[in-house]
């Protein structure tokens, strides 16, 4: 068989070439074309396809291929509920030089059955886990929005030899195994992409590769922010309180949640610094076996709107004061009461500290219990 070699000017994409691509992968053939990393050879999701893809990498056929994706939003196609970690990651990484390899439960695998035959779910899911990319290299993305059937792309060379990362590698390995070679000079970053999975207990690198861990832990951050008005009653309690149910949803310790990826802070609209939370404020969650006192108030800046990702706000003011401070934050930012207000205790006596912890405890139960971990 020769193999066809298509040059494309990375610049100036010829479509009518990528169509011809899609429908040679759809059709079961093999095609390397370039990602940013390396070279990838696309291969359907089909068992006849499969094999001979195992047969030109001389991989044993329980080795299981990265499904590759034209789109961040495809994902959801492959797993149907996605963690904050997850989400946070793929929006700061995706598209680019990261495979994600995700853990399902029971549950999700039972709603993919409805979406995909079984030949799929077989040879794309490992023991309910399945390693996603998203190439940030055009060619790569527009021939991944082509093709009608689910694609992977392992690195375009034989088991054991280095992937190749411009079109003359590609062919001195595998020159008459495949179909199309799609040439588009060398690739950008000349190295594999990191592969790491997510799941609950936090990030764990597979392979070393364009993203270290700090990186990582870095782009997949969740911060959370509690506001009201002077922060040094109600969102410090707010914050201690769903610190203390995060880290049990989570199974882990309180000072841990850090370490975890998960980052949960507060401040006050009216510009107060440094003070510490009231003694009734503290009296009151320690009370819960939560424990604030070493809190110091902060200030509401638009800087530190714009960072976080999900917002709880304590009254309508609260609320308006961020998205006046980021317009944006509209879409990330709730009372934590729900339509209602958490009453400001200020001024009051302990037994309504105590009250006010209680309702505030029953929203965050409330709230943790709606996070996708």
């Amino acid at each position: 068989m020769e193999t066809k070699v298509i040059k494309l000017d990375a610049e100036n994409v010829d479509s009518k070439m990528i169509s011809e691509a899609a429908a040679v992968i759809d059709e079961g053939g093999l095609v390397v074309f370039p990602t940013e990393t390396v070279y990838g050879i696309g291969c359907r999701v089909k068992s006849d396809s499969l094999a001979r893809l195992d047969d030109v990498k001389g991989r044993s056929a329980d080795k299981y291929y990265t499904l590759h994706i034209g789109r961040n939003d495809d994902v959801e196609k492959y797993v149907p509920i996605l963690g904050l970690k997850a989400k946070k990651l793929i929006r700061n990484a995706w598209p680019g030089p990261l495979t994600v390899v995700f853990e399902l439960d029971r549950k999700e695998i039972d709603i993919l059955r409805y979406n995909f035959d079984g030949e799929v779910l077989k040879n794309l899911y490992k023991d309910r886990s399945i390693g996603i990319r998203c190439p940030e290299n055009l060619i790569a993305s527009m021939l991944l929005q082509q093709t009608k059937n689910p694609v992977v792309a392992p690195s375009a060379n034989i088991k054991d030899l280095s992937p190749a990362v411009q079109a003359d590698q590609v062919l001195e390995q595998l020159s008459g195994k495949i179909d199309l070679l799609l040439d588009a000079g060398p690739c950008k970053y000349k190295q594999s992409s990191t592969v790491v999975k997510i799941g609950k207990k936090g990030l764990e690198v597979l392979r070393p590769g364009f993203y270290s861990k700090e990186e990582l832990d870095k782009l997949s951050q969740v911060k959370f922010l509690f506001v009201c008005t002077g922060n040094t009653c109600r969102s410090p309690m707010a914050e201690g309180i769903f610190r203390k149910y995060l880290a049990e949803k989570l199974q882990c310790n309180v000072d841990d949640l850090d370490k975890m990826g998960y980052k949960i802070s507060s401040a006050g609209i009216i510009g107060s610094v440094g003070y510490p939370a009231s003694p009734e404020a503290v009296a009151a969650c320690a009370a819960m076996g939560v424990d604030i006192k070493a809190h110091r108030s902060k200030a509401l800046s638009g800087e530190l709107v714009e960072e976080s990702d999900i917002v709880f706000a304590m009254e309508r003011i609260h609320r308006d004061r961020v998205i006046a401070l980021d317009s944006k934050a509209s879409d990330k930012c709730w009372l934590l009461a729900d339509n209602t207000g958490i009453p400001d205790p200020i001024g009051h006596p302990q037994e309504f500290y105590y009250n006010c912890a209680k309702l505030i405890e029953g929203f965050v139960q409330q709230r943790v219990g709606e996070l996708k971990i």
